[in-house]
């Protein structure tokens, strides 16, 4: 069974996280386990210090290395072998679909939620990859640490109940937006829901979807397109795609880029 083990000095955060929804089923059906660490349980002193100045001057506060060593080393005896270590960090790697993917296929994680300034950095030692989920500064890595395990756990199998959700991930892992999604009614005032999507047609809905996801991507983002198609990430049939939303919006593509040199 895959594992979480976190490292935190606000366990409390992570309660409604662990208890709700898809993660608390997954966990709840022993697909997944993951185990809360609170930092302050690793230190010596009648305080529970985990922070303390940096040196050589400067804002803030520093997590201290002793407790994050302390608790890397209970938590490699308590699993047996040495998990994989992220630390969340605004400056490290941002966090994309496809790394989620990847660490879906590790069996043991450990996340050291960063705080303060940071942590000290003889940490890093024993920390195999530092994680950010984008470029802006959170008060803590908390928050990172629930967003890196929602996307790695729903890719543990049995967790989704449907497939077809996998499988529009691996679409979107390439950078394509999503397509329009319906519901009933079939009409709300005046608005109805396109034709297709009523048919039974499966086949042609997903080709439906697959035009209005590659559509909605070139109105936004042409030189992502662009880069795929030249790179071969299409398969035949959504190069044909492809090819017949650049023909049909080329023109208000090139139009709206005109004027943003412009301005």
């Amino acid at each position: 069974m895959p594992s979480f083990d976190v490292l935190t000095v606000l366990p409390g955060l992570f309660s409604g996280f662990l208890t709700e929804g898809v993660i608390g089923r997954a966990i709840k059906s022993g697909k997944v386990s993951v185990k809360i660490h609170n930092l302050r349980d690793f230190t010596t002193d009648r305080h529970r210090v985990v922070d303390d100045v940096p040196y050589g001057g400067g804002p803030g506060m520093v997590l201290k290395p002793e407790p994050i060593f302390r608790a890397f080393d209970h938590i490699c005896e308590e699993r047996g072998k040495k998990p994989y270590v992220i630390l969340t960090e605004p400056w490290g790697e941002t966090f994309t679909q496809k790394k989620a993917i990847e660490l879906s296929k590790k069996e043991n994680i450990l996340i050291i939620c960063g705080r303060y300034e940071g942590v000290d950095e003889r940490v890093k030692a024993i920390v195999d990859e530092e994680i950010s989920i984008g470029n802006y500064v959170l008060t803590g890595g908390e928050l990172p640490g629930m967003v890196i395990m929602d996307a790695v756990i729903r890719l543990i199998p049995g967790v989704l109940g449907s497939r077809e959700s996998l499988e529009a991930d691996s679409f979107s892992d390439r950078g394509l937006m999503g397509y329009p999604n319906y519901t009933r009614p079939v009409e709300y005032r005046g608005m109805k829901v396109p034709e297709i999507l009523l048919s039974g047609h499966h086949k042609k809905i997903e080709l439906w979807r697959k035009e209005k996801s590659i559509e909605k991507t070139y109105l936004r983002n042409p030189s992502l397109i662009e880069k795929l198609l030249k790179d071969g990430k299409f398969s035949k049939e959504e190069e044909r795609i492809v090819r017949e939303v650049i023909r049909k919006f080329s023109n208000k593509v090139k139009g709206s880029n005109d004027g943003n040199r412009s301005i």
